[in-house]
């Protein structure tokens, strides 16, 4: 079966035209990660509200794909890269987890669709894809990396409140201890 124009066609075009289904696996890969019993809420999109991981993902990745194939850039791309990489910065993920999403987009086009990308004669056009993925997962992992600096910052924060918190008390009981060590002193003082 043949695509109308594809003589003219394009890797870019021709991904364009797989859309939904390369979306959904690549849905389905982002799931992957997620524990078993999280896969099958968060597959149930819905709206933001009742569901805002699932959301999320799903406008993530819709936009990501969607700035690939325009040729993206960084300002462009950070919109949809933002929520989804502080999301999985603040999940128990190890970094190569939090962002194996990006690289496995590849997989996904090369294996479910090479043989219509050969049969197109747009094998010659991945390698320069998947030099832009390759540049996305760098930029992935920088924006990963600072989000979990912040995570890091705030949690460090939190423990000079916690602690300062409890030199306060500390200070506070051995004030009242003074005050009752003085208040008995000088009572026994005025009795003599």
């Amino acid at each position: 079966m043949t695509i109308a124009g594809e003589e003219n066609m394009n890797l870019k075009d021709f991904l364009f035209q797989k859309k939904l289904p390369i979306l959904t696996q690549w849905f389905e890969e982002v799931l992957s990660t997620y524990p078993a019993d999280s896969q099958n809420f968060i597959r149930k999109k819905g709206n933001r509200f009742a569901n805002p991981v699932g959301a999320t993902i799903g406008e993530s990745l819709e936009g990501l794909y969607g700035e690939l194939l325009r040729g993206w850039e960084e300002e462009k791309v950070l919109p949809f890269l933002d929520p989804i990489i502080r999301m999985r910065a603040v999940q128990q993920l190890s970094p190569s987890q939090a962002i194996s999403f990006i690289p496995s987009l590849k997989k996904i086009i090369s294996l479910e669709l090479a043989k219509e990308i050969q049969r197109n004669h747009l094998v010659g056009e991945f390698p320069e894809f998947a030099a832009e993925v390759d540049r996305l997962t760098l930029l992935s992992f920088d924006r990963y990396m600072s989000c979990r600096e912040k995570v890091y910052e705030i949690k460090i924060q939190e423990l000079k409140n916690s602690s300062e918190k409890v030199w306060q008390r500390i200070r506070m009981i051995y004030e009242q201890q003074d005050k009752k060590v003085g208040y008995m002193t000088s009572t026994i003082d005025s009795s003599k």
